[in-house]
């Protein structure tokens, strides 16, 4: 592995990209999955295990700093979610697959692979345990540093029983509920098999363990109320102390073992404020700075469970670090990368290695190793590398205000030079959720858009997060109301940048609900729609979430009040299928046949609505996908189809 000294780097760095080439990059180029999904350095740093590999061939990689060569072991069909470290001998691969469970025809099971750095498989963790099993989401909770090391990791386990403990569903449901729980075990990476270290009930929905594997933090949901409540237990301790009882404005963000106290995000008047408490009992005290208008977290050494840092969202996207060596490193490699955005994924349990991951939204990210004591940056991978040399857009964030006056924050991404003559084209590019929001960073889809010539706007309407509570709290129950509207203004705002009388909106998951909503009520604005995966019926969304999670999870509840209060005139008004008649613009609708988080059925239905009204319609079924998009063949059929279709409705005026 060869080294930068970090000024040739910083220089290397600055070197603009290429002039606009006649070519764009293929559609390939934006659709891959990415070569490098995540790399983690071992505890004692002498090794590296990087998850990625070829677009259709996923792979986790095995290297030895400062040694050639490299241990590949092939993963298979699979979506590769993330890795990290047991100790120094098994790396953890988070990977997807689909499998048939009970009577629904598919699920996505989320299963964690240890692998060894001689690139030999070890285990599936608890793929031997029946129960377990049906588990859809298997979480790694933490990790038993050892020797010999052990995995924390959610499973299932049947209730004890209504006399032993105080399960609100068997008291509701009796014989005919559900007598499976959750638990937690302490499972050797070698065989994939460990005993179960805490049973929960019907109420608890988590925990949280401190570096022993001892659980901390546990967190349950009233089955009868929804009432949401957080219980702590000091070390050395059996019994659970209430931390918080119910919705108080504060948002639990951890347990830290370095000082034995939990954290939390509380609003104050100087804004949110990070504050913790001592477990064995102690008055909250602040920790960081307060910040407004922003969601706060926390940045974590993993290796001493400590707070190194506070981080804020949104705009305001920064860290104010705790902890000395830190934030020098920090500023060290941000100095490097100069108009980049720099992020610290991994490091040595000593602090001497790091993993860097620097990118902007208009540079793909590429990953290193810095060396502390060396000053001294190597390259890892690239998670684009056909894009390296590519001319890509330029991207500005700005505010506009909506129409009640609201401030609104947006990204917009101007083509390369030279992609179109004139004021651009503009495509508006909802985010899904709608409780998300998009970052400063890298987009794959916004890209691929610029480069074709057209202008890419992302509203961060209301109700997204990453700007504060009282922001998200705006877009409650606005689904069909003021967070459509927000859309329509940033298309003014940007007028004077971007062609405003042709615009597209194309959106997925709630996304396309937005981009649906805009061809049926307000076709005026857009020339065309495109929705991938999107919800079109909010009463048939409900149904389904009561299906799945049944009606008594608190998922269900929280979204049959979101969507409920969607509209006073009833779901109807506001659900694009029921008012497919109305539509005024083409719309295309792409949907994966696996999509078990918004049916496929809600495209096929609208598809169908449309057709009946005599409106142009194109449907796309994307065959063995699911929400999520993870395969590279899923995103590339995706972004050609998106390019035929708004090459027709929208074509790009050439210079």
């Amino acid at each position: 592995m060869y080294r930068h000294h970090l000024l040739g780097l910083a220089l290397a760095a600055s070197v603009p990209a290429l002039a606009w080439a006649q070519s764009p990059p293929p559609a390939s180029a934006f659709a891959r999955l990415p070569a490098v999904t995540e790399a983690q350095i071992s505890p004692a740093g002498q090794r590296i295990a990087i998850l990625g590999g070829a677009p259709a061939d996923r792979t986790i990689a095995f290297t030895v700093i400062d040694q050639p060569g490299m241990n590949v072991i092939k993963l298979g069909a699979v979506e590769t979610l993330g890795v990290t470290w047991a100790g120094e001998e098994y790396a953890l691969a988070r990977v997807a697959t689909w499998d048939k469970v009970g009577p629904r025809a598919d699920y996505r099971l989320v299963r964690t692979a240890a692998i060894t750095p001689q690139g030999k498989f070890a285990s599936y963790l608890l793929s031997g345990h029946a129960l377990s099993s049906q588990l859809t989401n298997q979480s790694i909770v933490g990790i038993v540093k050892g020797p010999p090391a052990r995995v924390i990791v959610t499973g299932l386990t049947l209730a004890a029983g209504p006399d032993r403990d105080m399960n609100t569903r068997l008291a509701r449901k009796g014989e005919s509920g559900d007598m499976r729980v959750l638990a937690l075990y302490a499972v050797d990476p070698a065989t994939g098999r460990g005993p179960p270290v805490e049973r929960g009930d019907f109420d608890i929905e988590g925990w949280e363990v401190d570096l022993s594997g001892e659980a901390r933090a546990m967190f349950k949901v009233d089955e009868n109320t929804q009432k949401r409540s957080i219980f702590g237990r000091p070390k050395g301790q059996e019994t659970w102390k209430l931390l918080q009882n119910g919705e108080d404005g504060r948002e639990y963000l951890g347990y830290s073992d370095a000082d034995e106290s939990f954290y939390f995000a509380t609003p104050g008047p100087e804004g949110m404020q990070v504050t913790r408490t001592k477990a064995a009992g102690s008055a909250s005290e602040p920790v960081g700075k307060p910040v407004k208008g922003a969601d706060l977290d926390l940045f974590w050494d993993d290796h001493r469970n400590a707070v190194v840092g506070v981080t804020a969202s949104g705009d305001q996207a920064a860290t104010e670090w705790l902890d000395p060596t830190f934030a020098n490193v920090q500023a060290t490699v941000s100095r490097a990368f100069k108009g980049r955005q720099t992020r610290l994924a991994s490091w040595s349990e000593d602090l001497n290695r790091f993993i860097v991951v620097a990118e902007s939204a208009d540079s793909p990210p590429q990953w290193f190793l810095y060396d502390r004591p060396r000053k001294e940056l190597s390259p890892v991978g690239e998670e684009y590398p056909e894009l390296a040399a590519a001319a890509l857009g330029t991207t500005t964030f700005f505010r506009y205000k909506a129409r009640d006056g609201l401030e609104i924050p947006a990204y917009l991404t101007l083509p390369p030079s030279g992609a179109s003559g004139g004021k651009p084209p503009l495509v508006v590019l909802p985010h899904g959720g709608p409780a998300a929001h998009d970052g400063p960073g890298f987009d794959y889809l916004t890209q691929f858009l610029a480069t074709r010539g057209y202008a890419v706007l992302r509203p961060q309407y209301r109700g997204s997060t990453g700007y504060g509570a009282p922001f998200e709290a705006a877009g409650k129950g606005e689904w069909g109301g003021k967070m459509q509207t927000d859309l329509l203004d940033g298309v003014a705002a940007v007028a004077d940048r971007a062609d405003a009388g042709r615009a597209c909106v194309v959106g997925a998951s709630f996304g396309g609900f937005s981009a649906l909503s805009g061809a049926v009520f307000h076709p005026g604005a857009y020339r065309c729609a495109a929705s991938i995966n999107g919800v079109s019926d909010l009463a048939a969304l409900i149904g389904e979430y009561g299906t799945d999670f049944g009606h008594d999870s608190k998922g269900y509840q929280l979204l049959r009040a979101e969507v409920r209060a969607s509209s006073a005139q009833g779901l109807e008004a506001v659900s694009p299928l029921k008012q497919a008649a109305r539509a005024g613009i083409p719309v295309m609708l792409i949907h994966g046949d696996k999509d078990t988080t918004v049916s496929p059925e809600h495209s096929a239905r609208m598809a169908a609505a449309l057709g009946l009204a005599g409106k142009p319609v194109e449907h796309i079924v994307l065959a063995g996908e699911n929400h999520n998009l993870g395969t590279t063949a899923a995103r590339q059929k995706i972004l050609e189809a998106l390019d035929a279709f708004l090459t027709k409705h929208l074509p790009v005026a050439r210079p």
